[in-house]
């Protein structure tokens, strides 16, 4: 079974100040002041600006050869700046700025580099030497903007198809179809876009045989029931050994980005319960912790209290689909029916509560939408009754089954090292013996007030992933107990001008309210000028929302860090050598959807 204990190595940390100071010291000691420029945030991230000629060794510094190193890359984006008017606190304005954003585990803390470029279409030199996770951010950085990393081993679109024309996350390109004219599908655009499908193995690096047999190229999709999405995978084999794996995604990419950066701050909340679908609300908490940032808004406690209750119910509810549907993927039939019936009770709840079921949109700026109802305790205290014995019935079911067994212990494996190299988070990175949450080592939204415990294995396999995740429902079991009977009285939404709206009651009351009301609804708050980040320990791992406001009713960027994105990255690594019979392992005990990966 899995590892279980307390969350010790937060309290040996040096506070965040000092670190800050550390970090910003040491690179200005090791590359020069004009080296490592400063920049304040609204989110107190350590943040520095530097030349585009010293961004390989100050990173390669960072992740090596500093104290305390940064050894995950976390996330890799970019910024068109043209349009963005303000220079404030050390922003230093260029036509693009590549931004790249760092965790210690060591420090606990986040760093924040930025590289500016000037041009129409800039370069900047790749670091998917330092990092095989840069690979896909990079590709995605050239897809959107057209930027290009010199030395990148395939830089080509990942997102868009390659007839696509245009780097939509620039800020000329259409944010609506409306915009873009009518379309047409001639029989010329029919062959051309069948043609662009064809895949070619060398376009890939790939060989069509080796010294001593010929490879077989497999296409595994376009498809959803056996990978969870619409994803295709194109397998080299020998035999029925996987030699390489190419994982074409973008089949699901709707813009959620680009959606954001049109929408205002209030209205995109619902845009948000898409992206990881199976999360919920907890996609709401990522995005809104940044927001409350940016503007300077404090939560009541009744309504972080609400928020964690709900994001562990979405927990359990997105576990048990990826339970039943990891059984089905490897041959075990049954267990999907049950688990999805204990799903629907948990959607019984969220209903209640909230009026609506996968995407109830439900959380607000500083709060939530509505107080809890009447009886909401009652349904909460009969599901905590209910479900503890039918965790240890699927234990017997599934975990303890032979053939299940044989079919994931001791495939997929990867070490702790490499978790980290690729940007592996949540139980993909506690199963290699990392005992590593954000809820408990980075506590938001009151997490620190509840005592739960992190689940860690060892052997960082199919097996243990899983074994870690089931832990991680009788976690969030105790939690949302803990929250039934403390449960805080007070406000479910604060009283900060800024929070949209205003609680509704209020506005039959007096005329500023009322107009307060009508013109957040309508226009949506203007959020301070400022960029800050969020991170949460979500369903799959570490999500996160880097937002920047120019002092307007809707974001200038708004960039959804998912951690599907760079999981499935991991895919052609941890495949090499196994079967086709092992990918289904593999894919199935990863826990993915597409639209986390694709957005």
């Amino acid at each position: 079974m899995a590892v279980i204990s307390g969350c010790r190595c937060g309290s040996q940390l040096p506070t965040t100040e000092d670190m800050n100071e550390s970090i910003i010291a040491a690179l200005q000691a090791r590359f020069g002041e004009q080296t490592c420029k400063v920049q304040v945030t609204r989110d107190a991230m350590p943040t520095c600006w530097v030349p585009a000629d010293k961004i390989v060794a100050v990173l390669q510094y960072l992740k090596s050869d500093v104290n305390m190193p940064y050894r995950m890359l976390y996330d890799l984006t970019a910024i068109d700046e043209r349009a963005y008017k303000r220079a404030q606190n050390g922003h230093i304005h260029f036509d693009f700025a590549v931004v790249y954003n760092l965790f210690s585990f060591e420090r606990n803390d986040f760093l924040r580099l930025k590289v500016g470029l000037r041009g129409e279409y800039p370069n900047l030199p790749s670091i998917t030497h330092i990092w095989p996770a840069a690979n896909w951010y990079e590709r995605e950085v050239y897809d959107m903007f057209g930027i290009r990393f010199d030395g990148h081993p395939l830089l080509k679109r990942i997102l868009m198809p390659t007839t696509w024309q245009g780097h939509p996350l620039r800020k000329e390109h259409p944010a609506r179809a409306t915009e873009m004219g009518p379309f047409r599908l001639f029989d010329e655009k029919v062959d051309r876009e069948q043609e662009a499908l064809q895949f070619r193995p060398e376009e890939w690096g790939l060989k069509r045989q080796s010294d001593d047999s010929d490879f077989m190229f497999l296409n595994i999709g376009p498809q959803h029931p056996g990978t969870h999405g619409v994803l295709r995978i194109i397998l080299q084999l020998d035999g029925e050994d996987i030699v390489d794996a190419v994982p074409d995604i973008g089949f699901h990419h709707r813009g959620a980005e680009k959606m954001g950066e049109r929408q205002s701050w209030h209205t995109y909340i619902p845009y948000t319960d898409r992206i990881d679908y199976l999360g919920g609300v907890m996609n709401n908490l990522a995005y809104l912790l940044a927001v409350e940032k940016l503007a300077g808004i404090e939560v009541p406690l009744r309504a972080q209290v609400i928020r964690v209750m709900l994001c562990e119910f979405f927990r359990i509810a997105s576990h048990l689909v990826w339970y039943g549907t990891f059984a089905q993927d490897v041959g075990q039939l049954s267990p999907v029916f049950y688990m999805f019936t204990d799903r629907e009770r948990i959607f019984e709840i969220i209903e209640a509560v909230c009026g609506g079921r996968m995407h109830p949109n439900w959380f607000r700026i500083g709060g939530v939408a509505q107080d809890l109802p009447n009886g909401w305790d009652k349904l909460v205290r009969e599901f905590i009754k209910y479900f503890p014995p039918k965790l240890r019935e699927y234990d017997k079911m599934v975990m303890q089954n032979a053939i299940f067994k044989a079919r994931t212990v001791g495939i997929g494996i990867y070490t702790l090292e490499e978790a980290i190299d690729w940007g592996v988070t949540g139980p993909g990175l506690r199963a290699c013996g990392l005992e590593w949450d954000m809820r408990k080592m980075r506590p938001y939204s009151g997490y620190e007030n509840f005592a739960f415990e992190v689940p860690t294995a060892a052997n960082g396999d199919c097996y243990d992933r899983a074994l870690v995740r089931i832990e991680e429902m009788r976690q969030s079991l105790r939690i949302i107990e803990q929250c039934l009977e403390h449960m805080p009285a007070g406000d479910f939404k604060s009283h900060h001008p800024l929070a949209t709206p205003p609680v509704k009651q209020y506005t039959m009351h007096d005329i500023e309210t009322l107009i307060h009301h009508f013109l957040n609804v309508s226009w949506g708050p203007v959020i301070p000028a400022g960029e800050a980040m969020s991170c949460i320990e979500a369903t799959k791992g570490w999500n996160g929302y880097y937002l920047i406001s120019d002092g307007n009713t809707s974001p200038y960027r708004v960039r959804v860090r998912t951690p599907s994105f760079p999981h499935m990255q991991m895919i052609p690594y941890i495949s090499r050598g196994y079967t086709v019979a092992d990918l289904l392992s593999i894919l199935g005990g990863m826990d993915y959807v597409l639209a986390d990966i694709d957005r």
